[in-house]
């Protein structure tokens, strides 16, 4: 079993180029292919989640080009540890999660398999519908069609995989039939448990560089993290991943022969993330190698506040400088910056990182539609 040992300089190298936030720019497709996932979120002060991730990759990218995936059945959505657009080339890895619902004992919602059966139904016989396609007309009934119950088994038949969803209307949701929405093309065979959990370990290492086994196991199923410690240690054996000791960790981290030779340097590019970005989502990952302590505050009670309701952090190369709280008012096409906060002992003076990171915040606000307040 080979070791390797890196310093924390590299390691953040290795995870910035992993996450493909250097070398050459992507595709849409490309960098969703190659992520494994992006997450989908309601908030809108700034543009959602989903296409800030997309952006933060490849600056020419416009919430038209998600469209153009969805609309050609290149990505599809599901749950990866929440909701997540996902390559529709990695379908079947979709399934052990669809199959894991069906069988829940407990769920979010209760299982009402008369009106499961009933919502299945129309929709074969009508085609793709929304939720508000099921509300009831008849003021001051509770029928068969009332919006709450309806909702529900929505819900519930997609997660099982017993739906899909066509498209968004907005952002509501549009169901349809799996096999009206998955090209023939696509292999749609349930992964063997260890085909599912070399899926896991790969996926994660080729867009993170490193990982630990919590990190591969992140919010999945309970037992599954006992089955990645298994099969690292095969992969480990036949030299398919290398154990890797972090300067200043001390946790067991792993990373693959190919991406170890790929070590490249950092770059001086600014980035503004998303706080759901695939990068910043892993709070301790990104505290153990960025000495970056990050909490989302639109939860928090407005009071308990210290960086605003919707803080993005900033970098500048793989340095976490600072965090600011924006909002685009699109009608107006006024970008605002209500605060920001640089991270303390950086050794640069406030005056240089906002003039560093001013041309980026311009582009960001021109990606709203809008110019920097």
């Amino acid at each position: 079993m080979k070791t390797i040992s890196i310093s924390l300089k590299q390691a953040r190298a290795l995870i910035f180029n992993s996450q493909k936030l250097a070398g050459p720019v992507l595709t849409p497709l490309e960098i969703i292919r190659h992520l494994g996932y992006v997450q989908i979120d309601t908030i809108s002060v700034i543009e959602r989640a989903h296409h800030h991730v997309f952006w933060t990759r490849n600056p020419k990218y416009r919430p038209a080009d998600l469209d153009v995936l969805v609309k050609s059945r290149k990505v599809f959505e599901h749950w990866s540890h929440a909701a997540s657009y996902l390559p529709m080339n990695e379908y079947r890895y979709s399934l052990p999660l669809k199959e894991y619902f069906q069988r829940r004992e407990s769920s979010w919602f209760p299982r009402d398999q008369k009106l499961m059966s009933a919502v299945l139904k129309r929709i074969r016989a009508e085609g793709p519908l929304r939720s508000k396609d099921f509300e009831n007309s008849k003021k001051g009934k509770t029928g068969w069609w009332d919006w709450k119950p309806s909702k529900k088994a929505l819900e519930l038949l997609f997660l099982e995989g017993k739906l899909e969803i066509t498209r968004r209307e907005g952002f509501q949701k549009v169901y349809d039939l799996p096999e009206r929405v998955v090209p023939s093309s696509i292999d749609t065979t349930m992964p063997s448990e260890e085909e599912y959990i070399q899926y896991l370990i790969g996926r994660t290492l080729r867009h993170h560089g490193l990982a630990n086994v919590n990190e591969i196991a992140y919010l999945q199923n309970k037992d599954i993290k006992t089955k990645v410690a298994n099969e690292i240690s095969k992969m480990l054996e036949d030299g398919r991943i290398i154990k890797v000791n972090v300067e200043n960790t001390d946790d067991n981290y792993f990373s693959t022969p190919k991406l170890l030779n790929k070590i490249s340097k950092s770059n001086s590019k600014v980035f503004i993330f998303s706080p759901f970005d695939n990068l910043i989502i892993q709070r301790k990952k990104l505290s153990t190698f960025f000495n970056f302590d990050y909490q989302i505050e639109c939860y928090v009670p407005a009071p308990k506040r210290k960086y605003g309701y919707f803080s993005l952090p900033i970098f500048i190369g793989n340095e976490a400088v600072a965090r600011i709280d924006c909002k685009a008012y699109r009608a107006d096409q006024e970008f605002k910056i209500n605060s920001i906060h640089f991270e303390k002992g950086l050794g640069r003076k406030p005056k240089e990182l906002r003039e560093k990171i001013r041309p980026k915040l311009s582009a960001f606000a021109a990606f709203h539609g809008c110019k920097l307040d």
